[in-house]
């Protein structure tokens, strides 16, 4: 038992009637989503409502996960502090009995301040290491990535993480994409510069296309990919999810397809360089 396992139920239904069944608020509380009365301000319940939708949205995944594999491996990539490694581990990690929640962090006083929390929650299966997305290599295989708000390029360091450890499931919340944006700047002489001539406009062109291809790219690599609303535009502007899911090692009818495109295009991001 845990030590949140004597103080499960919710002190505000009202504020808390989104919560899972069975989910510590206590935790919530350490986490600072939920005020010491377990009440929700505006910015904590934006916060609680994308990671419980994307924890939704990962379950069937994770659930296939469980069923074919006897302690299925998850890195949270740039985690910060961890809330989406908390959580998964809360909701479905601990309740498994096995599996293990590995967080990557860059910034080591995040690390340590999330160690503490799972030392002092008995979450004896998560690990936290420190490094760059970039960089950082984990032990092992990992069975599923997710990336929640990894920002610019540093979505692509998670594709690649994703693609070295032979990942099955990705999960990304991108965030930021500026990359594109700044390439494209400049490329006036081109016969689609009016898609990006306006500032505000290459930046929403920039950002759109990033994902395109960021899909393509996955899906040349042998995934089948899914892309959706993670939650209304309330919430957050950057709200899409790429969820991909890994069917075959290779799929060359998607390469064709991205290598057109990027056929059409001025400049294009370092994700795909090589092509």
């Amino acid at each position: 038992m845990t030590m949140w396992g004597m103080s499960r139920k919710p002190q505000k239904q009202e504020d808390l009637k989104d919560l899972w069944p069975g989910q510590s608020v206590e935790l919530l509380k350490a986490l600072h989503i939920l005020t010491r009365d377990g009440a929700l301000n505006a910015d904590s319940r934006r916060k609680l409502k994308q990671v419980l939708h994307l924890v939704q949205l990962l379950r069937p995944a994770l659930d296939r996960l469980f069923e074919e594999k006897e302690s299925p491996r998850l890195a949270d990539l740039g985690a910060g502090k961890s809330y989406l490694g908390f959580i998964l581990y809360d909701l479905v990690f601990g309740p498994k009995g096995r599996g293990e929640v590995i967080a990557v962090e860059a910034r080591g006083a995040l690390m340590e301040g999330a160690k503490r929390l799972a030392e002092q929650s008995a979450f004896d299966r998560m690990r936290f290491v420190e490094g760059a997305i970039d960089t950082v290599t984990v032990d092992g295989k990992i069975d599923m990535v997710t990336a929640l708000h990894a920002c610019d390029t540093a979505t692509d360091d998670a594709i690649r993480f994703a693609l070295r450890h032979d990942a099955r499931v990705v999960a990304l919340v991108p965030c930021c994409q500026a990359e594109v944006a700044r390439l494209l700047d400049g490329a006036a002489r081109h016969p689609l510069h009016q898609l990006w001539r306006h500032p505000i406009q290459r930046r929403e062109f920039a950002s759109n296309l990033t994902n395109v291809i960021r899909g393509l790219y996955l899906e040349a690599h042998g995934y089948k990919i899914r892309v959706t609303e993670l939650v209304g535009f309330e919430h957050t502007m950057k709200n899409e999810l790429i969820l991909a899911e890994r069917h075959q090692r290779a799929n060359a009818q998607a390469k064709g397809e991205l290598v057109a495109l990027l056929k059409q295009l001025p400049t294009r991001p370092a994700l795909v360089a090589d092509i």
